[in-house]
């Protein structure tokens, strides 16, 4: 049941990302939250498997904090990416080389 809530906890985390940083007009809108629950997700369990209790307060601690690192990161470099690629592709599209038509 614990994994459900901090799965749920690192959608919202990548939500509250998705709608406060940069570069939302960048990638889609279920990206950024689906990398904080997986992410959430994976680390809880990682931490699980490394001895910490679920009722303990650090691996809650541990895992909201590390998502919210973990998400900004993905969400400032996808958008960074992406839009220098974007302008890249319109860069290339626009130099077209063909002979002018003009009088």
């Amino acid at each position: 049941m614990e994994l459900l809530f901090i799965t749920l906890g690192g959608a919202v985390i990548g939500l509250l990302a998705r709608y406060t940083l940069p570069y939302r007009h960048a990638h889609g809108s279920v990206l950024i939250p689906a990398v904080g629950a997986g992410v959430a997700a994976a680390l809880w369990v990682a931490l699980t498997w490394l001895g910490l209790k679920w009722n303990g307060g650090w691996i809650w601690w541990i895992t909201l904090v590390g998502t919210a690192v973990v998400t900004v990161g993905v969400d400032l470099a996808f958008g960074a990416l992406r839009s220098r690629a974007d302008d890249r592709r319109l860069h290339r599209l626009t130099r077209t080389g063909l002979p002018s038509t003009g009088a």
